[in-house]
């Protein structure tokens, strides 16, 4: 096991300050391909300058003095020199590829903040080592990531105040992550509350558990009784086409790669959640309502549907459904999905297995398939142990302070996120047709980006109106509590 060899790579325990800061003038589940990012999202940046710095392989061994380049982002343009907040926008399960114009944007607008975004350890540009084997894997985890971040805000206060000529300064802090960085948010905050007056975590998958029906519940439910009818129907018609010419039926997805059933039938009840889960319930519903009423083959229009718009507009990559494929231990541009199934079947598992009864998704889809997968992906041995990840940050019964939790009422996540509002904990439902995973931060749909998070295309505007207003309103008063006492707790 070696870590990744070049020539900037360093022992010593001591972390190098690099003073980049520059002043001018982010599927839970199977996650988005960086190619749909990127496809998606150009143009929206507020900046997508790489920066780095000296990270900790291993936090919870002082005789481990291995480091890794950690790549974040920074954009300063906004900051109210020289004791601005600064919002740190955690990066989750995939490539971070700069600062997203999005509603933090705005907030950063409001309160003169800088923003800094780490990107997440193994992902993207900030593995440390070239090799994905499981046994390289051992140091991927949030309780390694919540560290990350505790050392990174140490890092960038430091050489902040080096660039504003030696003064001492603590700025007060904000953070915020959407879906599992939405959970890393809040527990950021729970773990190093004197680090941070807050956290805005949207759309937060907080409470692990074996087997999460309600995610298929909540599709069908999202998708409306009508084009749930028609979803159901057409599953239980693929799993006849699949049982009696499966080779065809495969090829008709431009899925013939998938050999297992199993993976094939994942891919099948993936395409439709997440266009529930990403806001766009409309391209889904749509075309196979109108199948239906036009006594059209269902499967050919799911099959249409699948391929021109789950494949095409969000380019989607057939191979991540592919438990061989996932097994490659080479970084590609997928490697994102191994990673984050290394973290789903070690941490918070979340499997999306097929509810006992009124199921859209396939009844393979069950907790058999889902362990099966993590040990022919990583090995024996691997398991999710969702008591320990409970025990350890409390679920959905969180016990920190100033964590505002927010959800999109379709999001097929937020029966695992904190929907229980209290004064220190406050949190939202944002209700609306197409409300789904993260509108607070960026509007309806989540892909492509609306700029600033304009909640224009929301069905209803005036419901991520006034969460926001909400969420304002906390930030000004824990920020200026913060800046009062300059006390975090």
């Amino acid at each position: 096991m070696t870590m990744k060899e070049h020539n900037w790579l360093i022992t010593t325990p001591l972390l190098t300050l690099l003073l980049f800061v520059s002043f001018p003038a982010f599927s839970y589940g199977l996650v988005s391909p960086p190619t749909l990012l990127n496809k998606l999202s150009q143009g929206t940046f507020l900046t997508t300058q790489d920066l780095w710095f000296h990270q900790t392989l291993d936090h919870f061994s002082p005789n481990d003095q291995r480091e890794f380049l950690q790549r974040y982002y920074e954009f300063v343009e906004y900051f109210d020199v020289p004791d601005g907040p600064i919002f740190l926008v955690i990066g989750g399960e995939s490539e971070l590829s700069g600062i997203e114009n999005d509603y933090v944007a705005v907030l950063a607008k409001k309160f003169g903040a800088a923003i800094v975004s780490v990107e997440h350890r193994y992902y993207g540009k900030s593995s440390p080592f070239d090799s994905l084997e499981t046994e390289n894997l051992k140091y991927l985890s949030s309780k390694q990531t919540l560290f990350d971040l505790a050392v990174f805000r140490h890092y960038y206060q430091n050489s902040f105040n080096a660039k504003l000529s030696g003064k001492k300064i603590e700025n007060p802090w904000f953070v915020f992550g959407g879906s599992y960085a939405g959970a890393l948010s809040a527990w950021f905050r729970l773990k190093f509350p004197h680090l941070t007056c807050g956290s805005l975590a949207s759309s937060a998958v907080l409470h692990s558990v074996y087997n999460y029906a309600e995610y298929d519940q909540q599709v069908g439910a999202s998708a409306g009784a009508e084009c749930k009818a028609v979803l159901q129907e057409t599953t239980q018609l693929i799993e006849h086409k699949l049982a009696t010419n499966g080779e065809e039926l495969k090829a008709s997805f431009n899925a013939d790669g998938l050999e297992r059933d199993g993976d094939f039938m994942y891919l099948v009840a993936d395409a439709a959640a997440l266009a529930i889960q990403n806001g766009t319930p409309q391209e889904l519903c749509n075309p196979m309502v109108k199948a239906k009423k036009a006594r059209e083959d269902l499967v050919d229009a799911y099959a249409k549907y699948v391929k021109e718009f789950f494949f095409g507009t969000f380019s989607f990559n057939v191979k991540i459904y592919d438990q061989d494929y996932l097994k490659k231990t080479s970084t590609n541009e997928d490697s994102s999905t191994r990673l984050w199934w290394f973290q789903v079947c070690t941490e918070v598992a979340n499997f999306q297995v097929a509810p006992s009864n009124d199921s859209i998704r396939s009844s393979k889809l069950d907790t058999k398939y889902h362990l099966d997968l993590c040990k022919h992906v990583f090995g024996e041995g691997v398991f999710p142990d969702v008591d320990a990840t409970n025990l350890y940050y409390g679920g959905t019964k969180i016990a920190g302070s100033k964590i505002i939790f927010s959800n999109g009422s379709q999001d097929p996540w937020r029966h695992a996120s904190k929907q229980t509002s209290s004064t220190d904990l406050p949190s939202y439902t944002i209700a609306c047709s197409n409300c789904a995973h993260c509108t607070d931060l960026r509007g309806c749909p989540l892909f492509p980006l609306s700029l600033e998070g304009n909640e224009k295309n929301c069905s209803s505007p005036d419901a991520v109106h006034r969460v926001r207003l909400q969420i304002s309103k906390h930030m000004e008063l824990w920020l200026s509590e913060c800046d009062e006492g300059k006390n975090f707790m």
